[in-house]
């Protein structure tokens, strides 16, 4: 039986990629922070990369699921060996490199220096690794950007975007991430590799946001507000804590392309996205 050692299991993508890899077979030794429950070929072991319990030997895979450079940071001083590493990262590491904005061009930053520290120390260890990079997560109601949309409007029931909101976005299913997972352990020719794993359609900004209002029960609307107006509707929501995160930055990516090339992961792993067809499902109403 193979057996894999995951860190961030407890997350959207880790989760979907625990259940892929039970369904194949594979015995799992998961690392978390919180005290977790055993299950058959899933065990947990309390721990972090600044405090890491006694891990198991003979390990055929490492697979990071969690924040890239903290992962990079420890394997590359005291990972143990596998045959094969696997570690997500993100499309932030291209998207936020020219940022206005400090703070992302840092995230693009450290994202980068962690993929060189990763496949630096792969390479020297003779443990070919594969860095994928999604694009928007969707799927299991636990993402930063659309779950969070899909909050504000099951409480207010309208939500604005600025016009011209038209920049094209790939949103990718969090199973379809589990699944290139998985396929990229099978496949030789990911060793050494990255690839962006874009969803399966790409849509304007604002009909995306449509598809999501749509899929709610009952559903919210959107509506396009004239740049000058919704920069004052911004302004209150900021000044009460309605709009955390949203910088100038993020606003001005609405109205930018961000689409990133699947014929890499399609040519060597098959990697096949859905298209982007959200359901009330994905987005449970929370207290």
């Amino acid at each position: 039986m193979r057996h894999a050692l995951v860190f961030g299991g407890t997350g959207q993508v880790g989760d979907s990629v625990i259940a892929r890899m039970h369904a194949q077979g594979w015995r799992i030794t998961a690392v978390s922070r919180q005290p977790m429950t055993d299950e058959p070929a899933l065990t947990w072991l309390q721990g972090g990369f600044d405090a890491m319990p006694a891990l198991p030997a003979g390990i055929d895979a490492i697979v990071s699921c969690g924040p890239l450079d903290g992962f990079a940071r420890w394997y590359a001083k005291s990972g143990p060996q596998a045959a094969r590493v696997l570690a997500f990262g993100s499309t932030s590491v291209r998207v936020k490199q020219n940022s206005p904005d400090d703070e992302e061009r840092d995230v693009a930053q450290r994202l980068q220096h962690a993929e060189d520290v990763l496949m630096a120390a792969s390479t020297a260890r003779g443990s070919p690794a594969t860095v994928l990079r999604p694009t928007l997560i969707y799927g299991a109601a636990r993402d930063a950007t659309l779950s969070r949309i899909a909050r504000l409007a099951h409480r207010i029931r309208i939500v604005p975007v600025p016009r011209r909101a038209t920049g094209l976005r790939q949103p990718v299913h969090v199973d379809d991430l589990a699944d290139a997972a998985l396929a990229c352990l099978a496949h030789p020719a990911t060793a050494g590799r990255a690839y962006d794993l874009p969803g399966g359609e790409a849509l304007p900004y604002r009909d995306m946001l449509r598809r999501v209002l749509h899929a709610l029960e009952p559903p919210a609307r959107l509506i396009e507000l004239p740049g000058p107006v919704f920069d004052l509707v911004l302004r209150v929501a900021r000044s009460r804590g309605h709009a955390a995160g949203f910088t100038d930055a993020a606003l001005d990516r609405m109205r930018r392309d961000l689409v990133f090339d699947a014929t890499p992961a399609r040519e060597d792993f098959g990697y096949a996205p859905r298209p982007f067809q959200p359901t009330a499902r994905m987005f449970p109403i929370r207290s």
